[in-house]
């Protein structure tokens, strides 16, 4: 049975882009160092800019260097030539993107950078063009045509470009040794925000905490647990260690006329599961629903000591799954 027509064009397609990256990697050389290196030593912004299809590119490598550590904004090259230049100081580094290398439109930023002696960086694939000529580094771009079949619409040329923006934001992060908590600073809300959430972040904790000592009886576990609403209690020692914990599940095992006037430690359990407060959330949702019983709730410890308590309708609130 043949191929259907529109897979075939679709694996052509993705076949030209791999071989126009291919060609960018073997390309490589000490020149990517060097633009690294202007740019982790900004000490201002790294600006992107860009026309056309570029431009669309520029927007996303800009707005990934900014979530990624690096301080960076994408400038309008015909909104720069009408005041944006103003964005620019000293200490920026700017990035210029043209395939070809000839944008008209960049002129005004080009001559802007020379006059105030500002770093620039120019992504393209002709690094003998005014852009290339005028730039102090060139990190050149595979001269390998489109993947469109006129080889007229920016597609390959696109690829190369957006993943030379991935590898200068990837790099720089690993020069600055960037770290999932950094990393859930920058994306506070929505699904990444959640899942890099830490127990810290949603534990209860002081005076929210449902805590007894060990001396306790059941009579102060359940006032404990009624005026905390967490649905359990934890039991501490003369140290301030956690040593126990008694839940809902634990009361119905042991609902007894005389459970009132039980000694805490007769009724907890001992050693109950717990967790570091940096852990993630969903460190946390896992190993709730993992201990064979299908717990619901954690103390967060450091050693031993309790350091607050997270629920698992806390994780469900903020997200995490």
């Amino acid at each position: 049975m043949s191929e259907n027509k529109d897979i075939k064009a679709a694996k052509e397609t993705i076949d030209r882009e791999i071989a126009a990256l291919r060609i960018m990697e073997s390309m490589l050389d000490e020149t990517l160092s060097k633009a690294l290196d202007m740019m982790e030593n900004c000490k201002g912004r790294v600006i992107i800019t860009g026309m056309g299809k570029s431009g669309h590119i520029a927007r996303k490598i800009a707005a990934t260097l900014a979530s990624t550590g690096t301080p960076s904004f994408f400038i309008h090259p015909g909104e720069a030539s009408h005041g944006d230049l103003g964005m620019l100081t000293n200490d920026d580094v700017v990035v210029a993107i043209s395939n070809g290398g000839e944008s008209k439109e960049l002129s005004d930023i080009l001559l802007y950078c020379k006059r105030h002696a500002i770093g620039l960086i120019a992504m393209t694939k002709n690094p003998q063009s005014t852009l290339g000529q005028t730039s102090d580094l060139v990190l050149k771009l595979p001269n390998s045509g489109e993947a469109c079949p006129l080889g007229l619409a920016p597609t390959s040329s696109t690829t190369a470009t957006l993943v030379m923006g991935d590898i200068l934001a990837i790099a720089l992060m690993e020069r600055r040794g960037f770290s999932a908590t950094d990393y859930k600073q920058r994306h506070p809300g929505g699904k990444l925000g959640a899942i890099l959430c830490k127990v810290a972040d949603l534990m209860h904790s002081g005076d929210e905490m449902p805590l007894v000592t060990e001396e306790a009886i059941m009579q102060d576990a359940l006032l404990e647990m009624s005026a905390k609403m967490l649905g359990c209690v934890g039991i501490v020692d003369k140290k301030g260690d956690l040593i126990g914990m008694i839940t809902d599940g634990d009361l119905r095992r042991w609902m007894s006329p005389s459970l009132i006037t039980e000694k805490v430690t007769t009724v907890m359990t001992k050693n109950p599961k717990t967790i570091s407060p940096e852990a993630l959330a969903v460190e946390a949702v896992w190993t709730m629903n993992n201990t064979g019983k299908g717990i619901t709730n954690l103390f967060a410890v450091d050693g031993k000591k309790p350091l607050g308590l997270i629920h698992i309708h806390d994780c469900l609130r903020a997200g995490v799954v």
